[in-house]
């Protein structure tokens, strides 16, 4: 394989390495996305050096984790991942550097070993392969070039033995193959549609990150699909796979489609995207559900909205972290959706110039498309927005009040006014 493609810091690294008296090798991602004719984002090394011994070589190296010990050496933006091969065998472990739960999963694992055990030890086949700079060769122990052949996601080893290892894996299969456009292999498969209550024990910071993978690096729709049909996102989302099965179920599932949807088009124009957006669209149905339940006890519209955001964020920690800088936007995208029905004087026009008014409308938008808003109110806001400063204040003092036009949460006979 040719190293024209191939970072010169990557490259930086391997001849320092070597230099050194050590072995080093490309690993993963970048050799396999290069052999797909692909260009990496970055670039992994696996060496036989210990993460201190590295260190010692690179002035501009920091040692990260606890659970995984690693060695990130920094060359402006650009960061080199070196890791220390991992060994097979547990009882190889005189100390405490791996730690094992009841289940199986690896809490910690620092134990080392050559590359030919560090191969066995890596997830999936085709992340297996290791590049040599001796001589431009991939070496192979796990069968990683034939699956690539194949266009097959295959785990080394015993599947249900794997996931108890790490339930993410669960995860990266799926997003792998949407990515790459390959297919799970049977034996990878069919674990995954009954294992996945383990992603429960997954701290929820973690899954966080993978949020961020699967649904914002511009294949959002197709993990989406693909999540659900292995029963996955349910776990990580179960509030919103409730909301697809609830009397307004094919409605909320139209809105959350067509959010993805625009997600992956955004993206595709490398135009912003916050995880805020999805978030929200994730949780509405079930806001909304809470909401409904809150209103018909007697509790004023805003009252309803409010109680009912704050029980379905709490819950939705306990499985996906959410920061609190993106549940603060959530929240506001979420609570403009009863102020856009109100199109009548200074406070409505005010809405223009909100920092999340421009959000709170594309989630507007969204939601007409998908039947969950009048139409009308969607077209309004569009119209509004390319008239000239006084035009627009004309457009807010002819509404006609403009309570009870936003589907779910406007006002209903006989609840009481909103005091926002």
């Amino acid at each position: 394989m040719s190293r024209d493609n191939i970072s010169d810091n990557a490259l930086k690294v391997l001849y320092r390495l070597k230099k050194g008296g050590f072995e080093a090798h490309i690993v993963g991602g970048g050799v396999r996305d290069l052999l797909l004719g692909g260009q990496p984002k970055d670039f992994d090394v696996a060496t036989d050096a210990k993460p201190e011994e590295v260190r010692d070589l690179f002035r501009n190296c920091r040692l990260i984790g606890r659970r995984f010990r690693l060695a990130h050496i920094l060359f402006g933006r650009e960061i080199i991942e070196v890791a220390t091969f991992r060994a097979m065998n547990v009882e190889q472990d005189n100390g405490d550097s791996r730690d094992v739960d009841d289940s199986g999963m690896i809490l910690r694992d620092n134990v080392y070993g050559n590359m030919e055990e560090d191969a066995f030890r890596r997830d999936f086949t085709i992340n297996a392969l290791y590049y040599s700079i001796h001589d431009f060769s991939i070496i192979d122990y796990v069968g990683g070039m034939q699956d690539i052949r194949r266009r097959q996601i295959r785990l080394i080893g015993d599947p249900e033995s794997r996931y108890r290892e790490d339930p993410v894996r669960m995860l990266r299969a799926v997003r792998f193959a949407v990515k790459l456009g390959f297919d799970i292999a049977p034996t990878t498969e069919t674990p995954m549609t009954f294992m996945g209550d383990r992603l429960e024990d997954i701290p929820p910071a973690r899954l966080f990150d993978e949020y961020l993978k699967l649904f914002l690096a511009g294949r959002a729709l197709d993990n989406f699909d693909m999540l659900r049909r292995y029963h996955l996102f349910g776990v990580l989302f179960p509030q919103a796979e409730a909301s697809f099965q609830g009397p307004n179920g094919d409605t909320m599932l139209a809105f959350v489609r067509s959010a993805l949807a625009n997600t992956d088009r955004r993206v595709s124009q490398d135009k912003p995207v916050t995880p805020a957006f999805l978030l929200a669209a994730f949780l509405w149905g079930a806001v909304v559900h809470h909401a409904d339940r809150f209103e018909a006890d007697g509790n004023s519209p805003a009252e309803s909205l409010q109680m009912a955001t704050s029980i379905v964020f709490d819950a939705q920690q306990a499985r996906v972290a959410i920061p609190r800088r993106f549940s603060m936007v959530m929240r506001d995208i979420i609570h403009m959706q009863r102020r856009l029905p109100k199109r009548r004087g200074k406070r409505a026009l005010r809405l223009l110039s909100h920092p999340r008014f421009r959000a709170a409308y594309d989630f507007l938008v969204l939601r007409a498309e998908a039947g969950d808003a009048p139409k009308e109110l969607a077209d309004f806001w569009t119209e509004v927005q390319t008239l000239e400063p006084k035009a627009q204040e004309k457009a807010f003092l002819s509404q006609g009040g403009g309570r009870g036009q936003g589907g779910k949460q406007g006002r209903r006979k006989g609840s009481k006014p909103d005091p926002s």
